[in-house]
């Protein structure tokens, strides 16, 4: 199935070899696609959430009520977390990304907006006078977070020269992206790959709404490879950032999930190699923070 946002009011359904159904609507300032019929992932297998096993089926619910648990203190967590150095990772990532003002780019997982702003500051600081036309789109499953980045399009100020916003935001499951193939430049995702049920399929749909030429960004927690650090980076991890998350957050339980959700994602090779079956080339990596974190990135042949 593809659907086509554009102009999309009330119900838009455009089928095309698969099971899903979706309804689109826009609600709340975003556009919302929500699956009315699958039979995807039904199949009893299980797996990862966390250190826990569950149904497949189970996990985007079990993800969802995490981020919509955190959603009002993302940002400031973040910060806390990584005594902000996460905002000079993502700000490096947007540098290897490189957007121009005619970059059709969709950030995915990226519901409070940090990778679609600052892609937007980017063109403003390189390109003076071509700014206002940068558009972007933020698609995340949860829109406790599509509302949290809906509010810093008027705190910053994103608007383009005719007053309308420059990101656009879309409620969608990055395993069944509700876009047409061959739509955009650029695909990012920050923080949200090791969020889904299945990561070659993420990996697929990525690649297909991807224009060929285009490419891919991951920003992502990775295996660390320093023998020193990495202990060290545990016992924080497991010890100082759940009791964090119940000190500001009242949550221990999401942010537990976070640091355990980090320990099952594919390290950095076993990541190039997903990303080569499913079709993409020239795919490489850069670990930061000592691999703490890492930017894999790929091209659509």
């Amino acid at each position: 199935m593809r659907i086509g946002l554009k102009g999309s009011r009330g119900v838009h359904v455009v089928g095309k070899k698969t099971s899903l159904r979706y309804a689109l609507n826009r609600s709340n300032g975003f556009i919302r696609a929500f699956c009315i019929d699958s039979n995807k992932h039904e199949n009893g297998q299980h797996t990862a959430f966390g250190f826990k096993q569950v149904p497949k089926g189970a996990k985007k619910g079990m993800v969802g009520s995490v981020f919509t648990g955190v959603a009002s203190n993302y940002d400031v967590m973040n910060d806390l977390m990584s005594a902000g150095v996460h905002r000079i990772w993502k700000d490096y990532f947007i540098s290897c990304v490189q957007p121009v003002s005619t970059t059709k780019i969709l950030d995915v997982a990226g519901g409070t907006g940090d990778i679609a702003f600052r892609a937007i500051d980017y063109v403003r600081r390189n390109e003076k006078g071509s700014d206002l036309c940068m558009k972007a789109v933020v698609c995340d499953i949860n829109p406790a977070m599509l509302q949290e980045g809906k509010k810093k399009v008027v705190e910053g100020g994103y608007f383009d020269g005719k007053g309308f916003e420059q990101v656009e935001f879309v409620e969608g499951d990055a395993e069944a992206l509700p876009f047409d193939d061959d739509s955009f430049d650029i695909y990012t995702i920050a923080f949200g790959l090791r969020n889904v049920t299945e990561i070659p399929l993420a990996l697929s749909e990525a690649k297909r709404v991807l224009k060929p030429g285009g490419r891919f960004f991951c920003l992502e927690f990775s295996r660390v490879e320093n023998p020193i650090l990495g202990p060290l980076y545990d016992v924080y991890s497991f010890n100082v950032i759940p009791a964090m998350g119940e000190l500001v957050a009242q949550n221990r339980e999401a942010y537990q999930y976070l640091v355990e959700s980090i320990r099952k994602f594919p390290p950095q090779q076993e990541l190039r190699r997903l990303m080569i079956e499913e079709g993409f080339s020239s795919v490489e990596y850069e670990n930061l923070s000592a691999g703490i974190v890492a930017i894999h990135s790929g091209f659509k042949p």
